[in-house]
């Protein structure tokens, strides 16, 4: 039998239709536009990773930064941003355009915090000192940046606290000041800082670092009315997220797990502890601040433009066993 190839092949090619630039056009314009360039030149300052990173040659050409990754001329707030965690990400804001206020209890910052302003300038690093359980005062000093500023466009709540010991010896007291910290205080500062992304109508991303221990019990610690603590800070997001989206403020959580900080490390660092906890997730180690450095700034920038209400755990496979 003849092959009807050759006769159907004039007519298959007849039948698809051309494409040409004004064809594409529609296609194009449904994309969203960004600028090819990222004006972020500041230089990323803080204590070098422990964890071992890529090798590069000496010819080789970073690549440059998404765009939506940028937080230029951004106005971000960091509670707990004295030292540790919150110091580590405050650096990663800066480096990526932000000017950042750091909110801690301490009367004076960690000499980290000073080395990292010297660094990049008071300019754009400020310190508050602040509780964040004395309402009157946290309110009156959020309002006042935003006034400064005309806008505050992030919020990174890492102010939280911990006491160590097992449920039948906690005191009212100690569990009340868990509470008051990890989830009133993470509310009042959500509530005052949505309050002024709100007036000056220019919508914001708003973090709430939770922890693994809100989701799963933790074997190797006792420390429920910290875990229960954070548990809550995980479903006010949800929450928070449902009330402000439509003044286009996006709430999510950052869920770390067994992190070295300046608060853990006297702990931690114990020999029959660190193998104890390091043993508990698939990685077989602990996790340092520099390590949550990438998604803290995924979840306050545009790059996470359409995340909210979501948590972002990032444990090391723990929670996965």
């Amino acid at each position: 039998m003849p092959s009807l190839l050759p006769s159907l092949l004039p007519r298959t090619l007849r039948s698809i239709p051309r494409l040409t630039p004004a064809s594409l056009t529609p296609r194009i314009a449904i994309l969203p536009r960004c600028t090819p360039t990222l004006a972020v030149t500041r230089t990323m300052a803080t204590v070098p990773s422990t964890t071992k990173t890529p090798h590069t040659s000496a010819s080789s050409t970073p690549l440059p930064m998404l765009p939506e990754f940028a937080l230029t001329d951004n106005i971000i707030l960091v509670t707990g941003g004295a030292r540790g965690l919150g110091l580590t990400q405050s650096s990663a804001f800066i480096s990526a355009g932000a000017t950042v206020y750091v909110l801690d209890r301490l009367e004076e910052p960690d000499k980290d915090f000073v080395r990292l302003r010297e660094k990049v300038g008071g300019e754009v690093l400020h310190y508050r000192h602040l509780d964040v359980t004395s309402p009157d005062t946290l309110q009156k000093t959020i309002r006042s940046i935003g006034e400064h500023h005309g806008r505050i466009d992030g919020l990174l709540a890492a102010a939280g606290i911990n006491i160590d010991k097992p449920a039948l010896e906690y005191s009212k007291s100690e569990v009340d000041r868990v509470f008051e910290v990890n989830a009133t205080g993470v509310l009042l500062t959500a509530q005052a800082v949505a309050a002024e992304m709100i007036r000056h109508g220019n919508g914001g991303s708003i973090v709430l670092v939770a922890s693994m221990s809100g989701t799963v019990a933790n074997r190797e610690l006792p420390c429920a009315a910290y875990n229960a603590s954070k548990a809550a800070v995980l479903q006010m997001a949800r929450n928070l997220a449902a009330e402000w989206g439509e003044h286009n403020i996006r709430v999510n959580t950052l869920s770390p797990g067994y992190i070295l900080t300046p608060m853990t490390e006297h702990d931690f660092k114990r020999p029959e502890r660190e193998r104890q906890l390091s043993g508990a997730n698939m990685l077989g180690r602990l996790s340092t601040p520099e390590e949550y450095r990438g998604a803290a700034l995924f979840l306050l920038s545009g790059a996470s433009s359409f995340m909210t209400g979501a948590d972002l755990r990032i444990d090391g496979g723990h929670s996965a066993w």
